[in-house]
């Protein structure tokens, strides 16, 4: 429902957004009791148009994972305007040149070749093709409600949501197996016909269930045995959040292909990299031609995203990540105990967090009554009993505590409008 207290500005302005932008997603929020239209943010911290102060825990799936509109990269980015533009993808630069060679050394073992892209499901996009190039094969292997973007083959490789909208569903090419699921990973490669296997670290969009201990070091395995390339997702897990530069190296494995995106833009200029191992990246000899994105790599984007990896490799951020880390995942089950029959489970791997909910879509509500105590987080979309909940990777100590402070509040009101609706649990149902 809309909230009446908007002003007459607000109002507005959502009428024109129905109008002229997208009628559906402006009216779905409007009916989920989320009037929000951003205007000024600083660091974790966003405000409304009609002046509503709200803390960031969406983070727009990581793109603000060291806050909005960083000073470090504000300055980065004044400084390269007096010389450069985006740049022509056409010819070697300096910027795109130096960002590979870090993203290599970064990456470890024998990742080498970076291709750039200008979104995350460009990039997949690019990751696809190229697994496609090196293993001569067409099938692609992903997880069931798996999310990867909305360009061609991206959208293909995840949920039936995104994908049958647009006729974009071709079972002959693009498999998907249950995570978790070792017996049907193996069923799907084991035909030695799978270009790759495409999965997020830890699927966001699904909720973030975790991986089960030794899960992916065994599809690793599987992949090396059926000859089928591991793509590793990274955009939301990637960049410090699982408490190492890339969630993968929090499970001990080597990608061959590895997409990052989102929070490595800084949130200041857009940019997406793929790191591929130097065996699989034969087209950029044979064709380099063969991808071109005319935004991707852009030379000033390249320079923010220089500047981003800098400041995550400070010594400092490890241990400030786990200090976050630590105090959310303490502050949280104080919380869950105070509402043990609703609030049923913490789904953690560093900052990556899932809260879940028993009561059918119990994210919806919870996230409600967030946003009316200024913090903005939002629901999974393909599993919405399950709450989205991304701290920053820089938030103070303050910050946590008063986020948790709202979050008592705001689940507490949750539990009454949910408890009191005469619904039944997921459980019970």
């Amino acid at each position: 429902m809309v909230d009446h207290t908007q002003s007459p500005e607000k109002r507005e302005f959502i009428a024109k957004s129905k109008q002229f932008w997208n009628p559906g997603k402006t009216q779905a929020w409007q009916d989920m009791g989320v009037d929000l239209v951003i205007d000024r943010r600083e660091g974790y911290l966003l405000w409304d148009m009609d002046g509503r102060r709200l803390i960031d825990l969406h983070l727009n799936g990581g793109t603000y994972n060291i806050g909005h509109r960083h000073p470090e990269l504000i300055e980065v980015l004044n400084r390269g305007m007096q010389r450069f533009d985006m740049g022509n993808h056409h010819f070697p630069n300096m910027g795109r040149t130096a960002l590979a060679e870090r993203l290599a050394r970064i990456c470890g073992g024998d990742m080498h070749y970076t291709m750039y892209a200008s979104g995350g499901a460009e990039a997949i996009d690019i990751a696809l093709k190229t697994a496609r190039h090196a293993t001569q094969r067409r099938k692609i292997v992903s997880i069931v409600n798996a999310y990867h973007g909305h360009t061609g083959l991206a959208v293909a490789a995840g949920a039936d949501r995104f994908k049958k909208i647009f006729l974009s569903d071709q079972p002959d090419d693009f498999v998907h197996v249950p995570f978790n699921d070792l017996n049907a990973m193996e069923d799907a490669l084991k035909g030695k016909d799978v270009a790759c296997l495409i999965m997020e670290t830890i699927p966001a969009t699904y909720g973030f269930p975790m991986p089960l201990p030794g899960y992916l070091a065994e599809v690793k395995k599987l992949c090396e045995r059926y000859g089928a390339l591991y793509v590793a997702d990274e955009v939301q897990t990637g960049l410090m959040r699982c408490g190492e530069m890339w969630g993968y190296q929090r499970y001990g494995i080597q990608p061959d292909i590895m997409v990052t995106g989102k929070g490595i833009s800084g949130g200041m200029y857009p940019i997406a990299c793929v790191v591929v191992r130097e065996p699989y990246a034969g087209w950029l000899k044979q064709d380099g031609f063969a991808h071109m994105s005319t935004m991707g790599g852009a030379e000033l984007g390249c320079l923010v995203a220089m500047k981003t990896l800098e400041i995550l490799e400070r010594p400092m951020m490890k241990p400030m990540v786990n200090y976050i880390a630590e105090t959310f995942r303490n502050g949280l089950h104080e919380i869950m105990r105070l509402y043990p029959s609703f609030f049923v489970g913490i789904r953690q791997c560093g900052l990556v967090m899932g809260l879940e909910f028993d009561f059918p879509e119990g994210a919806k509500p919870v996230m409600k009554h967030l946003y009316e105590n200024g913090v903005w987080a939002i629901f999974s979309t393909l599993d919405p009993r399950v709450l989205q909940f991304k701290p920053g990777v820089l938030m103070t100590a303050d910050l946590c505590a008063e986020v948790l402070e709202r979050v008592e509040r705001a689940v507490g009101l949750a539990y009454a409008e949910c408890m009191g609706s005469g619904k039944r649990s997921t459980r019970a149902a």
